[in-house]
């Protein structure tokens, strides 16, 4: 069952575009807005239908309209699911579920600003004062063996652009969290299949990375709980 969840997506930090709002029941998410047009976007029943379109506050009937696409395609640009064709695949499911299961409760009480990272689910979040402020957003955290640890740490360094002394890969955004882990820009598609997962770094699509560089400051709080599946 897909609870009640509020999607901010940082939507005022991330662009000055208008957005687009849409609700059902408890649940609000809010989606840039996209420059698709009817004419580009053809409807298409997805495997997920009405699952999707329950989260998205759409008519739930199971048939993908012409609005029901667009809808679908603007969440998909959001999140950066390929291809955005519009259609409720299992992707844009999965990504719906870990949206809508994430442990919000866990990572709540703080008057100060804090980053939540749920391992369980793939997702994170900023609260300040028991309120949530950005996201949520899926990420990518460590493998089996390159595990991102559990715990509650500060943000030691921040660097708009690095090259990881390691791995010598480009490290977008990065924020030093414990040891030589942290935030960063994704530089591969956060989604691909055939990459397990980081190397014990938190990875953030390119629009989070840069927005919650923007929120955070050196001794900002971050709050890591709960187990990555397989790892």
């Amino acid at each position: 069952m897909l609870g009640s969840v509020r999607l901010l997506g940082g939507a005022r930090r991330l662009a000055a575009a208008a957005a687009v709002l849409v609700m059902a029941g408890g649940l609000t998410a809010l989606v840039p807005a996209s420059p698709a047009s009817a004419a580009g976007c053809a409807p298409r029943t997805g495997s997920h239908q009405k699952q999707v379109e329950k989260f998205l506050g759409l008519r739930v009937d199971g048939w993908a309209s012409q609005a029901d696409c667009l809808a679908v395609q603007r969440f998909q640009r959001r999140y950066d699911i390929r291809p955005s064709a519009g259609y409720a695949g299992p992707l844009t499911y999965s990504i719906v579920t870990r949206l809508s299961t994430a442990h919000y409760r866990s990572c709540s009480n703080s008057t100060a600003l804090k980053v939540c990272v749920d391992l369980t689910s793939q997702v994170m979040w900023v609260t300040k004062a028991g309120k949530r402020i950005y996201g949520p957003t899926p990420i990518r955290t460590g493998r089996k063996n390159l595990a991102t640890p559990a715990g509650t740490f500060r943000i030691q360094d921040k660097k708009v652009s690095t090259v990881s002394s390691i791995f010598g890969v480009k490290l977008p955004y990065w924020q030093r969290v414990y040891r030589d882990m942290g935030f960063h820009q994704t530089t591969t598609y956060l989604y691909d299949p055939s990459i397990p997962g980081s190397h014990g770094c938190t990875n953030l699509l390119p629009a989070d990375a840069k927005a919650l560089y923007g929120l955070t400051v050196r001794g900002t709080v971050v709050q890591v709980f709960g187990r990555k599946p397989g790892t």
